[in-house]
């Protein structure tokens, strides 16, 4: 029971940081270009982390795994972040939120694809009804008046979804061979450094600005939306089904939405209770143990790691 109870917490602290992560990177912009944004947030982030790997977690073998570490890094920072953080440039913090959180449908279906994870008519349509909810939740957003570049952030979004469910699919398939707490580190800060090089490359560091706001929502960013939060995610990762870790994220979008709205003036539409529901319906119908569900998909093809 205790362990049940520590496993919510986790998920309740995950949600909320990630879910307050995107008002912030939102106010961060203003005072910074996006790429170098992205990758300075994610250097400190990284640093945060290999402090504790190298306490904490072991042997991270970067000869035998060099390739691991280079793919996450690709996925889910250079790609992951630097199309999520050029999104929420273009997009308001709640719909470029429902837009990334594409990402637990597409991991559903990934790990269905390529780690033989089961995918019954329960959880799909599960899925898909907490979907629906977010989308129902942020629909005067993405159907309204948008800001200009909009389409392009709805691009961007959906790109950004499907590199983080290609991540954690491919983390879940690697993670008998890589300690969580170096899966973590180092891509974030090799990733950082790419994305911060890039930047020097197309940016300039003049533009951004020094000030309250900027520093507040750099650390806050950096050291919990994504030191403290992916700790979280990947140990969550490592504990269960990729798919049925994802499905409980669909909160995540609601914070996003309802934060954005409290602190940034940003619409509230009057549809966020239907979608509410919506959700909270969906994540039961695809996380509950009924007998047909819970026994027979999960002993097949579970272990894919190479």
């Amino acid at each position: 029971m205790a362990d049940r109870r520590v496993v919510v917490l986790a998920f309740v602290v995950l949600v909320v940081l990630w879910g307050s992560s995107f008002s912030a990177l939102k106010v961060g912009l203003e005072y910074a270009p996006p790429v170098l944004f992205a990758g300075i947030r994610s250097i400190l982030g990284g640093l945060a982390m290999l402090l504790a790997a190298v306490v904490w977690g072991g042997s991270p073998k970067f000869r035998r795994d060099w390739q691991v570490f280079t793919l996450l890094s690709a996925l889910n920072v250079v790609f992951f972040l630097g199309l999520q953080t050029l999104a929420i440039m273009y997009l308001p913090s709640g719909s470029a939120a429902v837009l990334i959180y594409l990402q637990p449908i597409l991991v559903g279906l990934l790990a269905w694809l390529f780690l033989g994870e089961g995918i019954t008519g329960r959880k799909v349509f599960g899925l898909l009804l907490g979907f629906s909810g977010i989308a129902a939740v942020s629909a005067g957003g993405l159907l309204g008046d948008l800001p200009p570049g909009a389409a392009l952030g709805v691009a961007l979004g959906v790109g950004a979804a499907l590199f983080w469910a290609l991540g954690t699919v491919y983390f879940k398939k690697v993670q008998d061979r890589v300690a969580t707490l170096w899966a973590v580190a180092v891509p974030f800060f090799a990733g950082g450094v790419v994305l911060t090089s890039l930047g020097l490359l197309v940016e300039s560091p003049a533009e951004i600005t020094l000030n309250t706001p900027f520093v507040a929502s750099l650390l806050y960013s950096s050291l919990l939306g994504t030191a403290v939060a992916w700790l979280l995610w990947l140990g969550l990762v490592r504990a269960g089904e990729a798919s049925r870790v994802s499905a409980y994220i669909f909160f995540v979008p609601l914070v996003a939405v309802l934060i954005g709205a409290i602190f940034l003036d940003e619409t509230l539409s009057p549809s966020l209770l239907v979608g509410a529901v919506l959700v909270v319906a969906g994540i039961y119908l695809a996380n509950g143990q009924p007998s047909a569900d819970s026994s027979q998909p999960s002993s097949k093809g579970k272990k894919h790691a190479s």
